[in-house]
């Protein structure tokens, strides 16, 4: 079965950083992207960023261009954040997933197209 574990998320002040991580473990398993998602209390989950694992294409919303880099070890199957000038907004539980289909030419942030996810981290974003 594989697992993804999420770490480095915490509590940090607006315009700080924080770098997530994303490692999967278990058998091997076919994928061509993983995704960073996000949700916030009371709102529904939104994808942050998708980093394709056939080319390194990275897709980002809109809200965190600019601010978010997303990038992969594939040796290692794990997959970074970095997030910079951190905002209230970006406050959440962050979860990475695993994508098994080219996003290209298709909406990357489809939850439905994930099919393995893990188990989030709490990121605090202080004013």
């Amino acid at each position: 079965q594989v697992q993804l574990t999420e770490s480095g998320g915490g509590l940090v002040q607006a315009g700080g950083s924080l770098r997530l991580s994303c490692a999967a473990s278990g058998r091997a398993f076919s994928t061509y992207a993983m995704g960073w998602f996000r949700q916030a209390p009371e709102k529904e989950r939104e994808g942050v960023a998708c980093i394709s694992t056939s080319d390194g294409t990275t897709y980002y919303a809109d809200p965190v261009k600019g601010r978010f880099t997303i990038s992969a070890d594939l040796e290692k199957i794990t997959v970074y954040l970095q997030m910079n000038s951190l905002k209230v907004e970006d406050s959440g539980v962050y979860y990475c997933a695993v994508r098994p289909r080219d996003p290209r030419g298709s909406d990357w942030s489809r939850e439905d197209e994930y099919t393995i996810w893990g188990q989030g981290t709490q990121v605090t974003v202080s004013s």
